[in-house]
């Protein structure tokens, strides 16, 4: 069975981006592990990596249009909490907390290179 391993998020301010991660992996369960090269390993939770990067090819990073990270967080209030810690650490709002539908509760921002990510639980988790 495959699942994902992880994911890489460009930046072109190293330092700021990994100070962003680094306080924002422990409201994920998570934690930094161990550098790359080019960028720097954290865990979320028991689950998937997250890998903060310089560009291989050594041009500017830069956002895509239309991707996101999305993360499963363990409760609606992780929603909320995580967001706005996220918000504090100088990250911006692309959709504040609530439910979406019938999918559940979610959040949207963006890191402070640009990367769109999504907070989100739903009832099927319980």
């Amino acid at each position: 069975m495959a699942q994902l391993g992880y994911v890489c998020l460009g930046t072109n301010d190293f330092d700021r981006a990994c100070a962003f991660y680094d306080a924002l992996a422990p409201e994920l369960g998570g934690k930094r592990l161990f550098p790359t090269p080019q960028g720097q390993m954290y865990r979320l939770g028991q689950g998937a990596m997250i890998m903060v990067t310089r560009p291989y090819n050594k041009e500017a990073a830069t956002i895509g249009n239309g991707n996101m990270l999305a993360i499963n967080v363990d409760s609606k209030e992780d929603v909320q909490r995580i967001y706005e810690k996220a918000l504090a650490l100088g990250g911006t709002c692309e959709g504040k907390p609530g439910p979406r539908g019938a999918f559940g509760e979610f959040s949207y921002f963006r890191d402070l290179d640009g990367n769109k990510i999504a907070l989100y639980w739903t009832e099927r988790q319980k």
